[in-house]
């Protein structure tokens, strides 16, 4: 169907009047209505997100409502014989409400039946919520991280983890096979039962069973948390108190929710502009720890006072070494670890995490980009006890009853180890440094394009296309020894030419590696109009060099590559 084809089906039936006015409107504006036609909205690594408004190219009542029904289908066809139930949970963000309310009535005029949190709720608690209640399916309606315009629909199967192939395709073509008078959106409300406290006290318990390590006291912890107007209001102070924190102070301008995100520029813990304000509460309150989530709660950001006292921002990498580094010394000393316990990461994350897993003796495991790969591996090995792990996108997860990356069970591990670190005079910072003398220094750095609309997408590919076909020998004068390309699925040494299988499945991701151990990866954004460019230097902690300039030159490094890659 062409784009004309398109916005000439929104101009009559099934679409309401208003729909159609709205169509009419963008006419006066022919590159946006070109934009809200011009394709339809695609399942990526985070689901279907996009901005909203009137369009296929658009989250509304239309594209979701037609998701929904495909997925309804779907859902018929593979439980031809058991009553289908569903959860359904959603966010801050503007319209997430109303629009929870369409997918639960599309479920239910369709005979599914439907679990719905009257209110908002963090992401991490609908995967377990699909897992507790033994649903076959759940549904969050968020946009993460993105900016205030989008909206997004992310998918859970009954594993409790987001919908990864062969199903997911499966579903695609259920929605691509569903027309738009099809949509049933007169719901059945004796289908709908309202879940919320019961959900959030087990979801909460297993929090604290997996994050909660036996220390004598946590009252001396000073602990700064920002929602960032998000749905971790509703979880993490809770878990922190339970867990018997004491002190716990919350930016008030950021603690309601607001999908406007008004006193940041992003929501995105990642940015330091968006933990400002909670770093200046941290300042205020002398705290010893600055914690910070998204709106739908599966990413966290932590700043920690460094030697001189002074706010450093952790990474996402750094993030997971430290958590994973204490998790797993903890489960040591209380001979919880045997070579049946595994940990994982993705293959654009830091390569440190495996030699931790070498150091401690259990199984680590790769996967593609995305948290729906690691709760795979946690369904595919359950002759295996999965102890934890992450990605670089600032998320972790603790233990295996969550599906997806947790800021809740997260925040209170990040807790228990200032906790304990300050009761013996250290900082999460010295600990990080102890990291890096023990394992050796693995620095990285994230570059994000963003590429908007058409345009954006084809510049996006070209450059893929580029670096896949013509890729450098050389960055930074260092030689480059193989290339991994994730669409063809081979490893090329380039001095050899020779090629070997990569044990994964297929996604657009090229990752250069160099003679002295660095990796350059980079790949298109499955949820924001990006490409992304990863880059992770190795090298020898030296503990009598201040770390401020060893990080320095670690950047330095980085930026001739980026130079190279990117000039």
């Amino acid at each position: 169907m062409t784009t004309e084809e398109r916005i000439s089906e929104w101009l009559q039936e099934p679409f309401d009047t208003e729909t159609q006015n709205a169509v009419l409107n963008l006419k006066q504006k022919p590159e946006k209505l070109e934009d809200a036609f011009y394709t339809s909205l695609q399942f990526g690594t985070g689901g279907m997100r996009g901005i909203m408004g009137v369009g296929t190219n658009r989250i509304n009542k239309y594209t979701l409502g037609k998701s929904t029904q495909g997925l309804s289908h779907f859902l018929k066809k593979k439980y031809p014989d058991e009553q289908i139930k569903v959860v359904i949970a959603y966010d801050c963000r503007h319209q997430s409400k109303s629009l929870a309310k369409v997918v639960a009535d599309v479920f239910t005029a369709n005979g599914i039946y439907c679990y719905l949190f009257s209110d908002l709720r963090p992401t991490p608690e609908l995967s377990f919520a699909v897992r507790h209640l033994n649903a076959h399916c759940g549904i969050v309606l968020t946009a993460s991280h993105n900016p205030p315009e989008y909206n997004g629909y992310k998918v859970y199967g009954k594993e409790g983890g987001q919908l990864v192939p062969p199903e997911d395709k499966a579903v695609i073509q259920e929605i691509e096979k569903t027309t738009y008078d099809q949509i049933q959106f007169k719901g059945n409300a004796t289908f709908i039962h309202y879940v919320d406290e019961k959900i959030d006290n087990a979801y909460q318990e297993v929090v604290l069973q997996e994050a909660k390590m036996e220390l004598e006291d946590r009252s001396a912890l000073q602990i700064v948390f920002t929602p960032i107007h998000g749905t971790s209001i509703t979880a993490i102070p809770q878990v922190l108190k339970k867990a018997g924190y004491q002190n716990i102070h919350i930016v008030k301008e950021q603690e309601t929710p607001d999908g406007d995100f008004s006193t940041v520029i992003s929501p995105n813990p990642e940015e330091p502009e968006a933990l400002k304000m909670a770093v200046a509460l941290g300042d205020q309150k002398n705290a010893d720890l600055v914690i910070g989530t998204d709106p739908d709660a599966d990413r966290l950001g932590i700043v920690v006072r460094d030697l001189e006292n002074q706010w450093y921002y952790l990474n996402g990498n750094q993030i997971m070494i430290v958590l994973t580094e204490y998790l797993l010394s903890k489960k040591q000393a209380q001979n919880q670890l045997t070579p049946q316990h595994f940990i994982a990461s993705t293959i654009v994350s830091s390569p440190m995490i495996k030699a931790i897993a070498k150091e401690y003796k259990i199984q680590f495991k790769n996967c593609l980009t995305g948290f729906k790969w690691i709760a795979k591996l946690i369904e595919d090995h359950p002759e295996l006890t999965f102890v934890g792990g992450g990605e670089e996108s600032f998320g972790y997860l603790v233990g295996h009853q969550v599906r997806d990356k947790d800021a809740v069970s997260a925040s209170l591990l990040a807790c228990e180890l200032a906790s304990e670190l300050k009761s013996q005079g250290k900082s999460i910072y010295k600990f990080l440094l102890e990291c890096y003398q023990k394992y050796g220094v693995y620095f990285e750095r994230l570059i994000s394009l963003t590429k908007e609309g058409k345009e954006g997408i084809q510049t996006i590919q070209t450059l893929m296309d580029r670096f896949r076909n013509h890729p450098p020998t050389h960055l930074g004068g260092i030689s480059v020894l193989t290339i991994e390309d994730y669409l063809s699925g081979m490893t090329t040494h380039f001095k050899t030419n020779q090629k070997q299988g990569i044990d994964l499945p297929k996604a657009d991701v090229l990752i250069f590696n160099l003679a002295e151990g660095s990796r350059i990866s980079l790949r298109p954004s499955g949820t924001e109009p990006k490409i992304k460019f990863y880059f992770s230097v190795k090298g020898q902690y030296l503990p009598e060099i201040a770390w401020q300039e060893q990080q320095q030159q670690f950047e330095t490094k980085i930026d001739k590559f980026v130079k190279d890659l990117l000039n």
